[in-house]
């Protein structure tokens, strides 16, 4: 056949360019999955020591790409193959070839930048494995990348080669699934971890609004629903979304009161320090520790009146 003959068509265009793209997705998705893992497996101490994400978020989308993308890269990679293996002459077309170099230049751009962003961490004073770790990832992935299209390029692809490559890239990001999943847990271990943080978030918002109506009345209220105010954002939520049951506040003392809620795991349990989610330092006033256990916790403050007095006036 006339390679001249040779056309463009929309097929050929939206194929090659959902084959470039979904390359794009999975190596950054296999990247940052990795990248996660090894923060998990070499935690540094010095990092987010008051922050941690019980979500595993950065695992969960990294996760859910690789299973969608992955395989369409796949499928596109295999109709690429069948294609010009009966029209040989389409290997040429200037869009293949354009988008195949395209690929390369923003490949090495995206691994240059991500070298330069490790060793400023690694002059910074990162631990020497999760450095030597990120970089032999990297490393890992660019080799394939640039090592397929490159022999691609060449025409010198093998039957052989490609099934190596694939094989390859098949195991690391299956190998790099399942470790996130076991990092990560369950959807429902998940599931409960977010119920955890949402009961912490209800004591704080609860615990703010005693302190502040201490501020007002130079007393503690005897029940929750005291706290309750219009004017000050409305009903406080009182109730656990988990079991349905009020949480349990008791008052101790003039200064001192407790708040209790059941947890599903303790506070140290999904712990990474790629940290999205906070419990706050505390308000300045009350010595703050959300630190809990499982099963039934209770938080016990005191109000430092010095630090808190009652306000005059109002």
């Amino acid at each position: 056949m006339d390679p001249q003959k040779i056309k463009m068509t929309p097929k050929d265009f939206f194929m090659q360019l959902g084959l470039v793209v979904a390359l794009y997705v999975s190596v950054i998705s296999l990247l940052a999955l990795v990248f996660q893992i090894i923060n998990v497996a070499f935690p540094d101490a010095l990092q987010n020591r008051y922050y941690y994400d019980p979500y595993s978020s950065a695992i969960r989308w990294a996760i859910a790409s690789l299973i969608i993308v992955f395989p369409v890269f796949l499928g596109l990679s295999s109709w690429a193959v069948r294609t010009y293996g009966k029209i040989p002459e389409k290997k040429n077309l200037p869009l293949r070839r354009w988008l195949m170099y395209f690929n390369l230049f923003v490949a090495g751009i995206v691994i240059a930048v991500d070298l330069i962003v490790l060793i400023n961490t690694f002059l910074g004073g990162e631990i020497t494995a999760r450095f030597i770790l990120k970089v032999v990832a990297v490393f890992v992935v660019a080799g394939l990348v640039f090592g397929y299209f490159i022999l691609d390029l060449k025409d010198s692809l093998t039957r052989a080669h490609r099934r190596n490559f694939f094989g390859v890239s098949v195991i690391i990001i299956l190998g790099s699934i399942i470790v996130g999943f076991i990092l990560m847990g369950s959807p429902q271990t998940q599931r409960k971890l977010r119920f955890d943080a949402q009961k912490v978030q209800d004591l704080q918002e609860i615990q703010w609004r005693i302190t502040d109506y201490y501020g007002l009345k130079a007393k503690l209220p005897a029940t929750l629903e005291e706290i309750d105010d219009p004017l000050a954002g409305g009903s406080v939520v009182k109730i656990d979304p988990q079991t349905n049951d009020e949480y349990v506040y008791r008052v101790k003392g003039p200064l001192t009161f407790e708040l209790c809620a059941d947890f599903n795991f303790s506070s140290e349990e999904g712990k990474s320090d790629s940290a999205s989610i906070a419990y706050p330092v505390g308000y300045g006033y009350i010595d703050e520790n959300w630190t809990h256990g499982v099963g039934n916790h209770c938080f016990e403050r005191t109000i430092d009146p010095e630090k808190l007095p009652p306000r005059k006036g109002i």
